[in-house]
């Protein structure tokens, strides 16, 4: 499983039901990790989105029973999110209490890290050094794409 996200130096990632930062070339990187893979995210998140992205299959966690978009699965735990997204890559997409769950069962993160501290009520967890190991780094202008993997030991 990967997580991939956009955090700021202050850890935000989000601000209002929206992403707290947008770059087109980064989204665009978003897009070739996730195509044809299956997305776990919140339904804030989702809601965000506002439609299943194309390519992806789509499994949203919530705990709303009258809640029931086309074109998604739905959840009521991550356990069960687990279970729906199969065997496949998953991808956990968001928001902060979906990767607060999500981030001891994966094996890599893909965080963009946003050389700012931005504004906002959604956070990613803390990257422990003792728990993730980057393994690539790749600098833009204002932000870089970082990758880690589980350390070993």
């Amino acid at each position: 499983m990967t997580l991939i996200a956009s955090v700021a130096r202050n850890g935000v990632i989000g601000r209002d039901g929206d992403l707290a930062w947008r770059d087109r070339d980064d989204l665009q990187r978003v897009k070739r990790l996730t195509l044809g893979r299956t997305l776990v995210m919140g339904r804030r998140t989702f809601d965000s989105i506002g439609k299943p992205l194309p390519g992806r299959r789509t499994v949203v966690v919530t705990r709303r029973t009258d809640w029931a978009p086309a074109g998604v699965v739905i959840a009521g735990s991550i356990s069960e999110a687990l279970a729906a997204a199969g065997d496949g890559e998953v991808i956990g997409f968001g928001g902060g209490e979906i990767y607060d769950q999500l981030l001891d069962s994966a094996d890599c993160l893909e965080i963009t890290e946003i050389e700012a501290e931005l504004d906002g009520d959604a956070v990613f967890p803390r990257i422990d050094p003792a728990r993730w190991t980057e393994t690539e780094r790749i600098r833009w202008d204002g932000y870089s794409w970082v990758t880690y993997r589980r350390a070993r030991g």
